[in-house]
């Protein structure tokens, strides 16, 4: 008796950006994150997907759209081993690790309710002190925050 193959299938991508290996927790969070919701390209959202690296996995293909490399460094903040595949006449011409910046602007929430980006219009500025566990410190207020207690703005 033959063998049957069962794959899932996501649509092939002829030009654009594909971010796989995104753990099936944080899926709509990287969406939120690169504020794909904006954008008129064609999107496919895979979710909870098998996978070999993984249990399961969740990929995002976005048709004729690259990003910025600091764009793209922010999903590492919760989603630290994407790769990202940037695909050209149906080939992978790269592929990317994403890697967290040294600062991170204005995307995460201070937990300090008493800091000034909390009491004033202004910008959050974190320095990432420890990019392989994820603890982030607030420039103004200098308070640490772990990977388990960022929010995202």
């Amino acid at each position: 008796m033959k063998e049957q193959r069962k794959e899932l299938q996501v649509a092939a991508l002829c030009n654009g950006t594909a971010i796989d290996h995104i753990p099936s927790n944080v899926v709509f969070k990287v969406v939120s994150l690169l504020e794909l919701e904006k954008l008129k390209n064609p999107i496919t959202i895979g979710n909870n997907l098998e996978s070999k690296k993984m249990k399961n996995k969740g990929i995002i293909k976005i048709s004729d759209k690259f990003f910025e490399e600091d764009v793209i460094n922010k999903i590492a903040l919760i989603a630290p081993n994407v790769v990202l595949n940037i695909i050209k006449d149906y080939s992978v011409v790269e592929k990317k690790q994403v890697a967290l910046p040294q600062t991170i602007d204005g995307i995460v929430k201070c937990n300090n309710p008493k800091c000034i980006t909390n009491n004033e219009p202004m910008t959050t500025h974190f320095d990432v002190i420890d990019s392989e566990n994820i603890v982030l410190q607030c420039h103004y207020c200098t308070i640490k925050i772990q990977k388990e207690e960022i929010i995202l703005k």
